[in-house]
């Protein structure tokens, strides 16, 4: 199992990352399932096709891939632009690795610092995840799943329990995190 991703995804700690938010919750929950964390913080969806293309995944097949990627596209590109670099990401994996399964996320939802979404932000990641939804084949190569409600409150803001600078998360937040994925991670292992 791979996780894929930016610094979100690189908080979850693992071998060669610091203790981030997700790090206990990896060593318990995704260690033993022999998960490898290959997020970099900054990283866009340009970074990881690169990375992709330039080898770093050649030695690794795993089962599953989870994949989390775009937030940092967000104040530089379109909706389409980021959409077309996920579906390339995905293409990638599937041509390089043709046995792994992806679990596709949706971007999560993110905030200013004082708590209020920015509109045109989170217009711009609504169509990305509608865009990228249509990658889902049913689990037979890719499963997207969005759990990105599972962060906001009634109201629709971001707790600062889940989402302390309204971008990266806790460990609280990375607890709804695995118990969100867990489940399609888990099928996607079989």
């Amino acid at each position: 199992m791979l996780f894929v991703g930016d610094s979100i995804t690189d908080a979850w700690g693992g071998e060669g990352h610091g203790k981030g938010g997700g790090a206990d919750i990896f060593e318990k929950e995704f260690k033993p399932k022999k998960a490898a964390n290959f997020g970099i913080g900054g990283d866009r969806t340009q970074h990881v096709l690169w990375r992709l293309q330039n080898g770093e995944f050649d030695s690794i097949q795993p089962k599953a891939l989870m994949l989390m990627i775009g937030t940092n596209n967000i104040g530089g590109n379109t909706a389409d632009e980021i959409a077309d670099g996920i579906e390339a990401i995905v293409a990638e994996i599937n041509k390089r690795s043709p046995k792994t399964k992806v679990l596709l996320l949706a971007i999560f939802p993110r905030a200013t610092a004082k708590g209020a979404a920015l509109e045109a932000q989170t217009a711009k990641i609504n169509a990305v995840n509608a865009r990228i939804a249509k990658i889902d084949d049913g689990g037979k190569k890719v499963k997207f799943l969005n759990i990105g409600k599972k962060f906001l409150a009634e109201d629709g803001s971001i707790p600062k329990e889940i989402m302390p600078d309204q971008l990266h998360l806790s460990g609280k937040g990375y607890r709804i995190w695995a118990d969100a994925v867990s489940p399609a991670l888990e099928e996607l292992m079989k």
